[in-house]
């Protein structure tokens, strides 16, 4: 992962993200620019279980992978996110950086390096907070453990519940069950 060592404008980051070669993703949060590679095909799975159980007790809700959300926090923000859960059709007619507003959970999964996944730890914890997002879930691949963020209130979330890989995780309102992670990895 690279990060700019400067804060970047939102007009450089898009011409930044437009000229970015094939297989990677470039993200904006908090004015750093974010480069990662395209994940891994386990990285994909994770996602898709969670989206798999999200939709077999909602039906009308989708998990949406790699969806760019303008992100309104600290600073414009662009964040790409590993899957994001809204509303079947939510995102119809709307451009590559999409309105978050209709969003419910946010999922991110660490990848590359153990020192890249503070980025998801903390830097974008802290950015989809401010954002208002009301569920944060974090597959750490890294601890092998599951962290669920929820009830964002002055930019910060004020709840917290983490279980490892194989264990139970309750996720909050509006969701409301018990995720199995048994399948990540």
């Amino acid at each position: 992962m690279t990060v700019a060592q400067s804060e970047v404008a939102l007009e450089e980051f898009e011409a930044f993200d437009a000229a970015a070669p094939e297989g990677f993703h470039v993200e904006l949060i908090n004015g750093r620019v974010l480069v990662t590679p395209a994940p891994d095909g386990d990285h994909d799975e994770n996602v898709v279980s969670i989206g798999r159980q999200i939709q077999a007790r909602e039906p009308a809700l989708h998990m949406y992978q790699g969806r760019g959300l303008a992100v309104p926090a600290y600073k414009a923000g662009r964040a790409r996110v590993d899957g994001a859960v809204a509303p079947v059709g939510y995102f119809r007619g709307q451009p590559s950086w999409s309105d978050p507003s209709g969003v419910l959970l946010v999922v991110e999964v660490t990848s590359g390096r153990e020192p890249d996944a503070e980025v998801d730890r903390v830097d974008k914890r802290d950015a989809y907070a401010q954002a208002g997002f009301p569920v944060y879930l974090l597959v750490d691949r890294h601890r092998g453990e599951v962290v669920v963020h929820w009830d964002p209130e002055g930019g910060n979330y004020r709840h917290t519940s983490t279980a490892a890989f194989g264990a139970k995780l309750a996720l909050p309102a509006p969701f409301g069950f018990d995720l199995d992670t048994s399948e990540l990895a």
